[in-house]
């Protein structure tokens, strides 16, 4: 445990008190920005920032920041995705402290408006050898670098904000199964008494049309009995997809694009067409995921976009995937060198036999359709 590291009984007051700031009743974001600030303050550091990965542990989803004032927040603009320095934490969890975060081989450098920094310090945040992210301190005032000691701190501070972030994804994967049993009971309700009803009423219009044929009534009773034909098919189709205990299409893209809202730096409005979660296959399904994560990772390194769409939709025996944006339009040329992971994507619909469309939009950005065949497997 890193606290035996730590001989200062003030700073190790600290660092448990800071801890027994989990059984408070705090939100997750105001206790991660909590600790960090008790990291900076422990250690000296002008600035301090803590970033959660993403649910591949790939790249980083969330980063908190603290040292920076909000319009210095602003000049700079999006956030670290997990690149240079901070990208070697994401690949080799360990502790790593620095002179001059710039003179390291894998430094990316900094954006335009960021302020200066040099000494660094980064240790990673895991609970039970799983890695949550990483906790970032720089610029120790009156030392060239950070010590040993403040390394001990940090990583207990960071024990607590893995628990922290460990406790928070574990309350919500219990909510997502309290939200899967009211589903299931809700299915059976619709099964049990809607569907039922509905057969009952089709029944009566049909007597009632029998008995009034060749009439005006005839035609509008036959009309109505095929309204609540198609009324019990949607039902069915609704039910099916409320009976499925795994996330469906809709469900999992909403939940990547919210995942994926702090990479571009804004939200992105979704919208769905049609049974997705009943029609569109497994298969499909993990292709049209990973293309639409592609797709706005792309935003995010090289449109410069302020706002983008997601369109899903179903129809025809295809299922179709359009992202735009309003960045600065399809580069051909970047595209002819392998950027923009066009050819991943493109990839990805041809092995379904499908096919990948990129286009400029007069007014400004791009558009990419990914459209593939739902009836092939």
């Amino acid at each position: 445990m890193p606290y035996r590291s730590i001989e200062d009984p003030a700073k190790l007051r600290r660092v448990l008190e800071a801890t027994l700031l989990l059984e408070a009743d705090l939100e997750l974001p105001a206790l991660l920005r909590h600790l960090i600030e008790e990291a900076c303050s422990m250690t000296g550091a002008r600035y301090g920032a803590l970033g959660v990965l993403n649910g591949d542990r790939t790249a980083l989803a969330e980063f908190l920041t603290v040292g920076l004032e909000e319009d210095e927040e602003k000049r700079i603009g999006a956030r670290p995705t997990g690149r240079g320095v901070l990208g070697l934490l994401i690949v080799d969890p360990r502790p790593l402290r620095l002179p001059d975060i710039g003179s390291h081989p894998d430094s990316y450098g900094f954006p335009p408006n960021h302020p200066p920094m040099t000494s660094f310090l980064g240790v990673p945040i895991k609970v039970r050898g799983d890695v949550y992210g990483n906790l970032y301190l720089t610029e120790k005032i009156g030392w060239s670098e950070f010590t040993k000691d403040d390394e001990a701190l940090v990583s207990a501070l960071a024990i607590a904000a893995g628990i922290a972030i460990e406790n928070a994804r574990l309350h919500q994967r219990v909510g997502e199964v309290a939200v899967y049993e009211d589903r299931d009971r809700l299915a059976r309700d619709l099964h049990d008494t809607v569907i039922q009803r509905l057969f009952a009423v089709g029944l009566s219009l049909q007597s009632m049309a029998g008995a009034a044929s060749g009439t005006a009534m005839a035609e509008r009773l036959a009309m109505a009995i095929t309204d609540i034909d198609d009324t019990i098919r949607q039902v069915r189709a609704s039910i099916f997809e409320l009976g499925s205990h795994t996330p469906g299409v809709r469900a999992s893209a909403l939940a990547l694009v919210r995942e994926l809202a702090p990479v571009v730096g804004f939200n992105i409005p979704v919208s769905f067409v049609g049974p997705l979660d009943s029609v569109v296959p497994e298969q499909v399904a993990e292709h049209l995921l990973a293309t639409l994560r592609e797709a706005i990772t792309n935003i995010a390194r090289h449109a410069r976009a302020s706002e983008a769409t997601v369109a899903l939709s179903v129809a025809g025996g295809l299922c179709r995937l359009q992202v735009t944006d309003n960045g600065r339009g399809f580069d051909h040329e970047q595209a002819s060198d392998g950027g923009l992971g066009l050819v991943n994507m493109r990839r990805r619909a041809e092995k379904l036999h499908g096919k990948l469309t990129v286009e400029s939009i007069e007014t400004g950005g791009t558009r990419i359709e990914w459209e593939v065949p739902t009836d092939h497997w």
